[in-house]
């Protein structure tokens, strides 16, 4: 990932345990769109200024750095390109990067690569 990227996500996250649901921090951190709903029928989304701008920017320089010279990863990517296109594949892997991040903060464990490549 790299020190400034990883500097940039502590020093943007600070505490972990403010985020009760994974859902809550990739939310805060603009990695998915707000929906826009009322009495239980949805109209959409807005609101995309909504949430961390540094946190957005760290995980999408992330996911390009994990890209590079990874083998797994870029399968992985292709896989889902094929499917989303390339815009919406790497915004896919910036998100799962969130997520995968928020776990191992909130659980205290290192990186596991099969872990994050299963699915």
């Amino acid at each position: 990932m790299g020190r400034i990227i990883a500097l940039n996500l502590l020093y943007e996250i600070e505490d972990i345990d403010r985020f009760p649901r994974v859902q809550d921090f990739a939310s805060y951190c603009r990695l998915v769109k707000c929906a826009k709903e009322s009495n239980g029928k949805k109209y959409g989304t807005a609101g995309r200024k909504i949430g961390n701008a540094h946190l957005r920017w760290a995980f999408s320089e992330a996911a390009q750095l994990f890209l590079k010279g990874n083998k797994r990863g870029q399968r992985y990517l292709q896989k889902v390109t094929s499917k989303h296109g390339k815009g919406k594949a790497l915004s896919i892997l910036a998100h799962k990067m969130g997520r995968a991040v928020y776990f191992m903060l909130k659980n205290r464990q290192g990186f596991d690569m099969n872990r994050f490549l299963a699915a």
